[in-house]
């Protein structure tokens, strides 16, 4: 949410359809309740502002919600956040639609930076499969973890190729 704000201040009606739109079908069954709670939340936190919109007479409880400095700190920190071996994927899908929106950070370098984390541990993961002391019901542990990284490597070369080739179509 925080991310959604760092572009420009926003209501919270906008705040949702902008979740939405990043989150595509996941995002239809985001309670629009949930924005104004979570709103409040990060207010009370310190991370967020809100100002009634004067513009409007005839909807004067519509407020518009900015980040505060405490706010965009959060954000830098959460854009170089390394977040595996438990990946929120939908979490890391808004972290680079925020980042490519609020122009904060170069999607395919936040792909990039997971990547390598990735793969730091799955080297570590098929280190540990190869050893001949590890018990062979355990070692279907350790077979599951390197599947599971091998598929999310193949996940970020997708999400890399899509946003290089988003890049690409708005330097054109």
């Amino acid at each position: 949410m925080l991310a959604m704000l760092a572009k420009e201040p926003a209501y919270g009606y906008d705040l949702r359809a902008r979740m939405r739109d990043a989150l595509g079908p996941l995002g239809e069954a985001m309670n629009a309740g949930q924005i104004y709670v979570t709103l409040a939340r990060l207010a009370k936190a310190g991370l967020v502002t809100s100002e009634r919109d004067e513009g409007l007479p005839d909807r004067p409880d519509r407020r518009v919600y900015a980040l505060t400095p405490s706010g965009q700190q959060r954000v830098a920190g959460w854009l170089t956040e390394v977040s595996w071996p438990k990946p929120d994927l939908a979490e890391f899908h808004l972290k680079l639609v925020a980042a490519a929106a609020g122009r904060l950070a170069d999607p395919v370098a936040l792909v990039d930076a997971q990547r390598r984390e990735v793969l730091r541990r799955l080297r570590d993961a098929q280190r540990a499969a190869l050893d001949r002391a590890v018990d062979p019901v355990a070692g279907l542990l350790l077979e599951g973890v390197v599947l599971r990284l091998r598929a999310d490597l193949e996940w970020l070369e997708a999400c890399e190729l899509a946003w290089a080739a988003r890049e690409r179509e708005a330097s054109s």
